[in-house]
């Protein structure tokens, strides 16, 4: 270790602004990818339902309605494994304001992107169970 080395520096190599990007990340990023299935795959099926089609660019609606909720689902998992890691690694060095600050906030994501995910996957069962398009 030279002089002008930190410990901390070494032992936790992620850059803050990357420790920060990754928390909210994990507080946001269900919730965004929630609201995207929800436009896409619903908007989606009434905008193509109402014109009387049952296919997007050449693909059947629910395959691309399957895509639809397959991508955000994956998007809020990959949020709520994000959050789990800002809530349980280490936070010694910081003062007891910050921890508990960010602590509290990658619980707050624990639970938004625990919603948001059941939201979008009972949403794909919804559209494994109904037929698109049906009048």
């Amino acid at each position: 270790m030279n002089r002008t080395s930190h410990p901390d520096r070494e032992a936790q190599p992620w850059k803050p602004w990357l420790r920060g990007l990754v928390l909210w990340y994990g507080v946001l990023g269900g919730v965004v990818a929630w609201a995207i299935h929800l436009v896409t795959a619903w908007g989606l099926v009434e905008l193509v339902c109402g014109s009387g089609h049952t296919t997007v660019a050449g693909m059947s609606l629910r395959a691309v309605v399957v895509t639809a909720t397959v991508l955000p689902a994956a998007i809020a998992l990959g949020a709520l494994a994000a959050a789990w890691w800002a809530s349980s690694r280490d936070l010694g060095g910081r003062a007891v304001w910050k921890t508990d600050r960010i602590r509290f906030t990658a619980q707050l994501g624990l639970w938004l992107d625990g919603l948001s995910a059941a939201l979008i996957l009972f949403g794909g069962g919804a559209v494994a169970t109904f037929q698109p398009c049906v009048t």
